[in-house]
């Protein structure tokens, strides 16, 4: 079976969503549904900091992602994904956020990533959120086969002032292949190949080899799905120090954790 490539046509909006309309796009009134967040800390171990909180979907009472996610179709996706940008920003701000957002973005509701970012530039300006604190990480679910327009969405950003990451590196679209077409600044190893690293060899040599390869592109690794102390440690000897897992905090709904309220265990140094 042929798999279909992106096009920039599979991405126009709806007439009412198209850039006339941009000043609307964020506002999210005719999505039909509602949503909120939650945000989970990424930290450096070895400096005991926040260094970002990721902006998680939730129902507006805190349900789970699924809730909100199973109401995006192709007719309200571009409107979706602006309005989780403006919204991500705005409660960022709101909840007094100094630290980096972490923000999920759909490369199939961008269309033209120079106008599908208007609005995202607009939100920053208007609650005072500097852009170089705001992260476009392309969002786990996504399966986009066509590196090189995914690449191009992500150079664009990159020129507006954005930091990058790859979710979920190793499994699917976001493999190494896709690095021959754009450097991110960041990538979150894939939570399959974090779980029960410290047990597995196997894990233990692809994850390696994962690490050195970034350490080469100077992109710096997030190993995302810590749980136990055991994984926490191998990646540290790694030399791997910026997490996120349930070991350090779980998400909290329309809340910041801050680092002094974690509960740091102790930990062993970096290597080296």
């Amino acid at each position: 079976m042929t798999t279909h490539q992106p096009q920039p046509s599979d991405f126009i909006p709806l007439a009412s969503d198209a850039p006339e309309d941009c000043a609307g796009c964020g506002s999210g009134d005719r999505l039909g549904f509602q949503f909120d967040y939650a945000y989970q800390p990424i930290v450096d171990v070895t400096h005991r900091h926040v260094y970002a909180h990721e902006a998680l979907v939730r129902g507006p009472r805190g349900q789970g992602a699924m809730s909100v996610l199973s109401q995006v179709n192709e007719a309200n996706r571009y409107r979706f994904d602006q309005a989780c940008r403006v919204k991500a920003i705005k409660t960022a701000a709101q909840l007094g956020m100094t630290e980096r957002v972490s923000i999920n973005f759909l490369p199939n509701a961008v269309y033209k990533p120079e106008v599908c970012i208007r609005t995202t530039l607009e939100a920053a300006r208007t609650h005072g959120f500097p852009t170089e604190r705001i992260i476009f990480e392309v969002t786990e679910g996504e399966r986009i086969e066509d590196g090189p327009w995914l690449a191009s969405i992500l150079r664009e950003y990159r020129r507006c002032g954005f930091l990058t990451a790859i979710d979920d590196f190793g499994a699917g679209y976001a493999g190494l292949t896709l690095l021959a077409d754009f450097t991110p600044d960041l990538i979150k190893l894939d939570m399959a190949l974090v779980r029960g690293v410290d047990a597995s060899k196997a894990r233990q040599a692809i994850t390696r080899g994962m690490v050195r390869i970034c350490e080469e592109l100077s992109i710096q690794v997030i190993a995302e799905g810590i749980e136990t102390a055991g994984e926490r440690d191998f990646f540290l000897s790694e030399g791997v120090t910026l997490m996120q897992g349930y070991l350090f905090a779980r998400p909290m709904f329309r809340a910041l954790a801050r680092a002094e309220a974690l509960s740091w265990p102790d930990a062993p140094s970096a290597a080296g």
